[in-house]
């Protein structure tokens, strides 16, 4: 069975140019993609990834609240009993703030410029499909 991605953009953030790219790269790759739309809020992310029965949310900010909301998203799914949903992050995230966004459980965040090519892979590898073994 295909891997089943979420793609969201939470906040206010209003450029949606490579969270579309990147669902597009992921679809192509043969994984089913949901893409949740502008203006999403982190419960609004969580409870749309629980109803997909998604294993894997990415999350995509221009907007520079990545700090605030990434850690919230993960911390709802952890409230909802959902922490083996795999969360990765992509845009404008400066290199200073990565580890500190891996260290409360964001699990690779990638930054402008990355191969599309790349981020499938990377899913492939680090993401279970609904069989529960990655790819």
């Amino acid at each position: 069975m295909a891997i089943r991605v979420l793609i969201a953009k939470p906040g206010l953030d209003g450029h949606d140019r490579g969270a579309k790219i990147v669902a597009r790269a992921l679809r192509d790759g043969g994984m089913e993609v949901v893409y949740t739309g502008l203006h999403q809020t982190p419960e609004q992310i969580v409870e749309a990834a629980l109803q997909e029965d998604v294993a894997v949310v990415g999350l995509s900010i221009h907007s520079g609240a990545h700090m605030t909301l990434f850690p919230k998203i993960i911390d709802l799914l952890e409230q909802r009993d959902a922490s083996d949903i795999v969360v990765f992050g992509g845009g404008i995230v400066p290199s200073e703030d990565v580890e500190a966004l891996k260290s409360r459980g964001v699990a690779e965040i990638f930054t402008p410029g990355t191969p599309t090519t790349e981020i499938v892979d990377w899913v492939r590898a680090n993401v279970p499909d609904r069989n529960g073994t990655a790819e």
